[in-house]
């Protein structure tokens, strides 16, 4: 049987899951240097090692409130590669790494958690929790990508 591992992310009270093959680190919050004329969860770039990377909050992109229920401390950038792009996303907290098995993976229904089906590649249970997969490739329309490039080249110069 094929299995998947993805890293667990807590927005809200809500669990989401990113596929790892896509996750390249996850890191503290960060300075984050405001780009002006962007969309309104395009928070700016920060300096990752040496390398600028746009960072989106999550929650604000999949219309989810914006009131945080979590501290600060516990934020974190979850750095990942979305269609050759790399994008900072600022989620809650990350909990896990965890393995599902593939048919453990539920077809989703058209809402979960108020995210919209066109975000999200399943549902899995993990032990006691439900976790939503999502699907990086669609988080970003490509006008959005084109952005968030767009906003890269421009801090670079």
């Amino acid at each position: 049987m094929a299995e998947s591992q993805f890293v667990m992310m807590k927005i809200g009270t809500e669990h989401y899951g990113a596929n790892i093959l896509q996750v390249m680190s996850v890191e503290r919050m960060l300075d984050i240097s405001p780009v002006p004329g962007t969309i309104s969860y395009i928070k700016g770039v920060v300096n990752l090692r040496g390398t600028i990377t746009p960072v989106i909050d999550l929650r604000e992109r999949v219309g989810l409130s914006s009131q945080r229920q979590t501290s600060d401390d516990s934020q974190r950038i979850v750095v990942v590669d979305v269609a050759g792009t790399t994008v900072g996303m600022i989620v809650d907290a990350v909990e896990d790494v965890c393995t599902v098995d593939e048919s453990a993976i539920e077809p989703t229904p058209s809402v979960v958690g108020g995210l919209q089906a066109v975000y999200l590649q399943g549902i899995a249970h993990v032990g006691e929790r439900l976790l939503v997969l999502l699907n990086l490739e669609k988080i970003l329309s490509d006008v959005e990508l084109e952005q968030l490039q767009e906003v890269e080249k421009h801090v670079k110069g």
